[in-house]
């Protein structure tokens, strides 16, 4: 039986690895897709349509609306180009792109305004570039070659395992070779002796152990999925309990990757803006009173221009409020919503937006008079104005004042546009740059990718835990600095390193700062992956969280990868070890508690079937060694062999399993992480696993010689003794067990029921046992040579099973009371 648990257990192993090895590769050809077929190019004075991997450096390549950038181009020709390269640099809102050289070394993709990179999106707009590279040159291919070069790390609790087994193997064939030398020079048979030693080597390697670890794997990744963190690979459950360095992306995991208006500033005065993302809920503050349109003229009439001046939609379905069109204009959609404008007028006419003019206008058709409305870039719209709206009178306009304002609400990384408005004759119909002269300017809206407040939460529990987050992402420094300190990143430092300082930086520079430093901007893939090596190389357990083709290799790199479902490219979930199904950073320190949840149950496990292993294993070598002092021990050994599989068997499934299910302890959250180099052979395994150990083998050796002394040494009397010894070992782990569900608190602090499977393993194991000890007169048989004792002898087996339970408790009652008296003296 036992060879079919070892048989199953490496079948597990082997079939596992070999799915691991596949998604390995599943995360290249994933990159692959990304590719593009055919490109157009400009040949000989013709446009020509050829295979992508016909492209060499120096081909032109035009670009427009739809397309998908084939190859790293340098950008001479443009009309309005914008392109989303959210999955090279992380950051959801599409470039303006421009054909202006950039006189500075060292920029990360997402400041390189004149470049165009493979893989990359275009949404708007047409132009021309020049391929400067191709394949594994183009900042794709780089990414590919750090995925291929990158070696996944080993998770903390397989080499912790690996060195334990190691261990208990050495240990083990050591007592083995003690055995058996020591009974040969005793005189016993060879054949005897091998057999004993084979069964003491046997009873003291816990064969069960590993199929509990894998079966607690996978208990932990059940918990994971229900708090919305997918587990890929199996380890990662436990990974994250000992993390203690989380290398998250701001967008849309620490904010919801929703742009959102948070402040107004119009008539002179500002007002705050509630509400988070794109439900349309919020309120309006105005010097700290809440306000709404009718009341504040100017706030009402700046709201309406933004939303009559609009391409956006916003759109409701199961999954709650999102945006068609552009994410800005989402947020002016959802700003005038939350007052309550969502009628639209006929449009007219517009000018759309061109990033040369930096300026939307429309012509809308109104009540006997139509309107002009106009938004922008504050600098671009003021130039249009020479009036403002004020207390609900126009006024001349006040440029400097209003600039100092765009200074200052920029300083708070807001992303500020200009509103103005106009109204002209009702039979207008058309639109044109003559008409945007003598505007009113009427306020600016200020708006950022809000903090999740889950995630504020999230990073203050973090703080508690022991775990420092780190923010590292593509955006603009001011920005990256204002939502780390709202989100509560670096304790409030403002000191950002961006790419430029990573790329002028060594490995050893890098390292001397990665354990100070909490806040990255404007970063390129290699500088992410940089960073996670360097907090490795200080010995920190680091998680990366990730959606774009640029996290790949940090995820790949990190002790656990953690991708976004929602958002997330095939690229970064293939290489991540772990999904957010929520794209949500709180579901990652919930995944934490968890992970430290799957720890926990399994150094109980370990704690509570080593002693069963230690106890057998002393039993056996003891009765070798004492029978020139005992001689019963010549004639019978305590236990069979066939016995000792038995134990091994039912305490690993019976018992051991259902502590894999053992509810969270409190305060989880509230410890530091583990330290990933303490080994699994500890003072407290020491302690715990010994004083079991012995307490087993000296009641089952008690047990056993009491009743030969009292009924004598025949062969029926010995089958009768070898089963009480046998039930003896059985009933000290079943108690045992209900000590074991805690390793420092007493049992008498939690309910006997919070594990109903503890009580169901105990009682199927107390069972089977009944069954096992009374086959021969049930059955006719005695598969496990055991025969029934007298009932009374069931009175001081269960006596002395207490034992182990006993002592255990009076072991946690001292380790409390001397940490309780440390504490004091601390």
């Amino acid at each position: 039986m036992d060879m079919w648990v070892i048989i199953g257990v490496v079948l597990a192993t082997v079939v596992i690895g070999f799915i691991q090895e596949g998604k390995a590769e599943a995360s290249l050809e994933a990159l692959k897709k990304m590719l593009v077929a055919v490109s157009r190019v400009m040949r000989d004075g013709k446009v020509k349509q050829i295979a992508t991997r016909e492209l060499v450096p120096g081909d032109v390549v035009l670009l427009e609306g739809g397309d998908r950038v084939p190859a790293d181009l340098r950008l001479f020709s443009i009309k309005n180009l914008r392109i989303d390269e959210a999955a090279l640099t992380g950051e959801s809102v599409p470039e303006d792109k421009s054909t202006d050289a950039i006189p500075r070394p060292n920029l990360s993709p997402g400041q390189q305004l004149c470049m165009a990179f493979s893989g990359t999106f275009v949404t708007q707009g047409r132009g021309q570039g020049v391929v400067v590279a191709t394949g594994q040159q183009t900042e794709l291919g780089k990414i590919a070659g750090m995925m291929e070069e990158t070696k996944k790390v080993a998770p903390p609790i397989t080499k912790k395992l690996a060195t334990f087994t190691k261990f208990i193997i050495i240990t083990c064939v050591g007592f083995g070779v003690i055995n058996f030398t020591l009974g040969t020079l005793l005189g016993y048979d060879v054949g005897y002796m091998l057999l004993a030693t084979a069964g003491m080597i046997v009873a003291m390697i816990p064969e069960g152990l590993a199929g509990a670890v894998i079966a607690a794997f996978a208990v932990g990744a059940i918990y994971m999925a229900r708090r919305h963190a997918l587990i890929r690979r199996l380890p990662a459950a436990e990974t994250l309990g000992c993390t203690t360095v989380i290398c998250s992306d701001k967008t849309g995991t620490l904010t919801k990757n929703e742009m959102t208006v948070v402040m107004v500033h119009c008539g002179g005065r500002d007002c705050r803006v509630s509400g988070v993302g794109y439900e349309p809920k919020g309120e309006f503050v105005l010097r700290d009173k809440t306000v709404n349109v009718y009341e504040c003229r100017e706030l009402g009439e700046t709201l309406k221009a933004g939303f009559l001046c609009n391409n956006a939609t916003l759109i409701e379905d199961e999954k709650g409020f999102n945006i068609e069109g552009d994410p800005t204009e989402g947020a002016l959609i959802v700003s005038a919503a939350k007052a309550g404008i969502t009628k639209n007028l006929p449009r007219l006419d517009e000018i759309p937006f061109e990033s040369e003019q930096q300026y939307m206008a429309t012509l809308n058709k109104g009540d006997g008079e139509n309107i002009i409305s106009v938004k922008g870039s504050p600098e671009s719209v003021l130039k249009m104005c020479q009036y403002q709206l004020v207390d609900g009178a126009t006024e001349p306009l006040e440029h400097d004042r209003v600039i100092r304002k765009v200074e200052e609400m920029a300083k708070d990384a807001l992303r500020v546009l200009g509103v103005a408005y106009k109204f002209v004759d009702g039979e207008k119909t058309s639109l044109n740059e003559e008409d945007l002269k003598e505007l009113t300017f009427l306020g600016l809206q200020g708006m950022i990718d809000t903090p999740r407040p889950e995630a504020i939460e999230a990073i203050e529990k973090c703080k508690k835990a022991g775990i420092r987050t780190v923010m590292i992402t593509g955006d603009h420094v001011q920005t990256a600095v204002a939502i780390a300190r709202q989100l509560g990143i670096g304790d409030g430092e403002s000191r950002a390193v961006t790419g430029e300082e990573l790329q002028r930086m060594n490995d050893e520079d890098l390292y001397n700062i990665v354990d100070s430093v909490s806040i990255y901007a404007r970063v390129a893939p290699e500088h992410k992956f940089r960073i996670v090596k360097q907090l490795q190389q200080r010995g920190e357990i680091v998680a990366v969280t990730g959606d774009g083709v640029n996290d790949a290799p940090a995820l790949k790199a990190a002790d656990i990868g953690v991708a976004m479902g929602i958002t997330g490219t095939e690229v970064s979930k293939e290489a991540a070890d772990m999904v957010l199904t929520d794209d949500n950073f709180a579901s990652i320190v919930a995944a934490v508690e968890e992970g430290r949840h799957v720890f926990t149950n399994i150094w109980k496990v370990i704690l509570y079937l080593l002693p069963t292993n230690g106890g057998q294993g002393l039993v056996m070598i003891g009765a070798v060694l004492l029978s020139p002092l005992i001689p019963v021990f010549a004639l019978r050994l305590p236990i069979e062999p066939v016995q000792i599989l038995w134990v091994n068997l039912i305490m690993a499934i019976g018992c051991s399993i259902p502590l894999i299910w053992e509810p969270k302890e409190k305060g989880i959250l509230d410890r530091p992480p583990r330290d990933p180099n303490e080994k699994l052979f500890n003072p407290l395994f020491l302690q715990k696993v010994g004083i079991v150990s012995v307490i087993s083998a000296v009641a089952a050796f008690s047990l056993f010689l009491a009743f030969t002394n009292v009924m004598g040494t025949s062969e029926d009397v010995l089958t009768q003794a070898q089963t009480v010894a046998f039930t003896t070992l059985i009933m000290i782990q079943l108690i045992y067990l209900f000590t074991a569900r805690s390793i420092t608190e007493s049992a008498f602090t939690f309910s006997p029921f919070s594990n109903k499977l503890v009580l169901v393993g105990a009682g199927a194991t107390f069972g089977l046992q009944l069954l096992i000890i009374y086959s021969l007169p049930l059955f006719g048989i005695s598969p496990f040579r055991t025969a029934p004792f007298p009932p009374i002898w069931w009175l001081p087996i269960v006596l002395i099973s207490f034992l182990g339970f006993l002592a255990i408790e009076l072991e946690k009652f001292l380790r409390r009371r001397l940490r309780k008296a440390a504490g004091k003296n601390a």
